[in-house]
């Protein structure tokens, strides 16, 4: 979900924010202007989330994991790919 969120948000801008899962992780969602939206939350089938409580995401602290870093530098590639877009 944070790749797909920091991917939204360098097309998009706004915020990436987190809500705080058990086991410590967060799941991110995005907010552009007034509108939140998240693009992977079908991942909790019918659980409800709560969107009120969160934190703000940072790139540092989600890319300082290389290997989540470089499937974000791979998937905005293969997005420009397909969008005939430039960096």
């Amino acid at each position: 979900c944070s790749i797909t969120s920091f991917l939204v948000q360098d097309i998009f801008g706004g915020e990436v924010r987190g809500i705080l899962r058990k086991g410590g992780t967060y799941h991110c969602f995005n907010v552009v202007g007034d509108i939140e939206f998240d693009l992977t939350s079908e991942q909790f089938g019918d659980e409800k989330l709560d969107y009120t409580v969160y934190e703000v995401q940072s790139r540092e602290e989600h890319f300082s994991d290389t290997d989540k870093y470089n499937r974000y530098l791979l998937l905005k590639e293969k997005l420009l790919q397909y969008t005939n877009r430039e960096n």
